[in-house]
């Protein structure tokens, strides 16, 4: 079983989340499932099959969920050495140089990665290309919509 790394934030979330599953969403279906029954003909009961239907989502969830905790391998970015390169968890502020805009990415782990909150999974290939990288570094990045130019203006460990 191979670790992940993630940041305290992302397990923070996710452990949430699973709170919610668990002592908030399951109890509601769980009553959803007991309402739809005592509506009687369970054959042709599209209540009681869409509310199993959401019980098995959620169950898979959880299990998903527990997973990603069994395999997490926290990474607090503040309290690791570094020398100013990108590496797991920092900040990165960086300009295109296709568009001269100036963008901040955080370098994250796959179940946190959220590319409208420029959250950037490590692997990806932003990530990757920025990983090991120093300020003043350009990258080349091929993303599905063609090759883009970055310099890296900032490193942060927050």
């Amino acid at each position: 079983m191979d670790k992940e790394p993630i940041t305290i934030a992302g397990l923070e979330k996710i452990k949430t989340e699973l709170e919610n599953l668990k002592n908030k969403k399951r109890p509601e279906i769980v009553a959803a499932i007991a309402e739809a029954r005592s509506h009687g003909d369970l054959k042709e009961n599209a209540e009681y099959h869409a509310a199993k239907e959401q019980q098995a989502q959620l169950e898979s969830r959880v299990i998903v969920i527990n997973d990603i905790i069994a395999r997490a391998n926290v990474i607090d970015v503040t309290k690791i050495e570094n020398n100013g390169n990108v590496i797991f968890g920092s900040t990165v502020s960086v300009k295109d140089l296709d568009n001269n805009k100036k963008i901040k990415y955080k370098i994250v782990g796959q179940d946190e990665a959220e590319i409208s909150n420029n959250l950037i999974y490590f692997k990806s290939p932003i990530g990757k290309a920025m990983i090991g990288k120093s300020v003043k570094d350009m990258i080349t990045v091929t993303t599905p919509s063609g090759e883009r130019n970055f310099e890296i203006l900032s490193v942060e460990y927050i």
